[in-house]
């Protein structure tokens, strides 16, 4: 693969319009400003990331988590810039590009996540596995069936971005093909693959072939490979949500600062900066600050190593291979640290009790929305169907005759719906909370 060619300025849906020359942003620094300008990106402050959304406690949702993955994002774009140029691989213009092009694809990776986390996904796969929507299996195309009961985020991130609404202009955002292309993490649709994630839906297989096609992304055993910025915009989420998640907890009191000084100092123990860093923490007396310190060093550590593992299998990632995603190839003490705050994560955190009861809930919330909208769309002529239906905003195409897209549109609605409006329409729909009559 060539950065001539994956550098790519042209925008969804404005193939044969002229690119204008903009002398204060690049058409790359656009697209970041289409996404968190876009009320999609605002909704996130609504959606969690893994702690239920703050009462007195501020925690990440998934608008910070996008925030502070950008960030980084950004850091490894210009890691990559200098060092393309410093190869002579590409000159300056387009070199500086990479880092727009990343930080615009991690701020939009989150975009395509449901209500209630992760759980919102098993939801909605759940619902047509084991509920009313297996009635679908005998409708849709396997392929078409694929994408519900292995319903996942990733895959609707490229949805919201590059679908044409009822409504809105094509192309969706209408973002460059680059920025696209670096969004999507598993490049190939929900029946290529035995793992549960995939990349794109059925009803956007040709919008994704035509964007890789002309970035000249390589095609192996049936699959495309990744655009190579995916790898870096990859390694900013995992970085940033495996450190995060630490500092929440210590936030929650679920997490001892001594415990959270220990996992951090592990990343640091033995090397040259060691005293500076314990001389730093003995002059901070405010936990809460030595804990931002500890995750801001570790964060740079981890950033460095990432890039590098990046360089060191470049020639293979240029070429289309596979490769691992590049945190999983750290250095063996940082993977030992960050291996032992997983297993922390995944014992004390996820499996804490507030955790679990969004889970829970989340699922019975996404689980009724989605019968009560379907079951309406299928019997419109009652009262009560119209009532439910006129809830839909008018930009999901509910009337269309194709079944697979009608349904992906009820989808569309309860997926793009924050957590507290999910669980607002819940109530309401089940009599818990109804509205003030005058």
């Amino acid at each position: 693969m060539k950065w001539n060619q994956l550098i790519c300025p042209t925008r969804l849906g404005q193939e044969n319009k002229k690119t204008q020359a903009f002398d204060h942003r690049s058409q790359f620094q656009r697209d970041y400003d289409r996404i968190i300008f876009s009320a999609t990106f605002r909704r996130l402050q609504n959606k969690t990331q893994v702690f239920p959304l703050p009462g007195s406690i501020f925690v990440h949702n998934r608008l910070t988590h996008s925030l502070e993955v950008s960030s980084v994002g950004r850091s490894l774009g210009a890691m990559l810039s200098a060092e393309l140029i410093k190869r002579k691989e590409l000159d300056w213009e387009l070199a500086s590009d990479i880092r727009e092009i990343i930080a615009s694809a991690c701020l939009a990776h989150d975009l395509g996540n449901p209500p209630f986390g992760h759980s919102g996904e098993y939801a909605i796969a759940d619902f047509f596995q084991n509920h009313y929507g297996k009635k679908f299996q005998s409708i849709f195309t396997n392929e078409q069936w694929n994408d519900f009961i292995r319903y996942d985020g990733n895959a609707n991130a490229f949805r919201l971005l590059s679908h044409q609404f009822i409504g809105r202009r094509p192309g969706g955002f209408s973002l460059t093909y680059s920025t696209l292309a670096s969004v999507v993490k598993y490049p190939y649709e929900s029946t290529k693959t035995n793992i549960q994630k995939f990349g794109f839906f059925q009803d956007q297989k040709e919008t994704f072939m035509k964007i890789a096609d002309t970035l000249g992304i390589e095609q192996k055993d049936g699959k495309y490979a990744r655009h190579p910025l995916v790898y870096l915009v990859e390694a900013a989420d995992d970085i940033c949500y495996q450190v995060m998640d630490i500092e929440d907890a210590f936030k929650m009191t679920i997490l001892s600062y001594e415990r959270v000084e220990e996992f951090f100092l592990a990343f640091h123990l033995d090397e040259d900066s060691t005293p500076k860093t314990m001389k730093t923490l003995d002059t901070i007396k405010d936990k809460s600050e030595k804990v931002s310190y500890l995750r801001s060093i570790t964060i740079g550590k981890l950033t460095n190593e990432c890039f590098h593992q990046f360089m060191l299998h470049y020639d293979r990632i240029m070429n289309g291979d596979k490769v691992e995603p590049l945190i999983n190839g750290i250095p063996q003490k940082s993977r030992k640290a960050l291996d032992h705050i997983l297993k922390i994560t995944r014992e004390e955190i996820y499996m804490h009790r507030d955790v679990v009861e969004i889970h829970i809930a989340g699922h019975k919330i996404i689980t009724t929305l989605l019968d009560r909208f379907i079951r309406a769309q299928e019997s419109p002529n009652t009262e009560h169907s119209r009532n439910m239906l006129s809830l839909i905003p008018k930009q999901y195409d509910i009337n269309n005759p194709d079944t697979y897209k009608r349904t992906l549109a009820i989808v569309d609605h309860v997926s793009g719906m924050t957590d507290i409006y999910a669980l607002e329409l819940y109530r309401r729909m089940e009599g818990i909370s109804v509205p003030t009559f005058y």
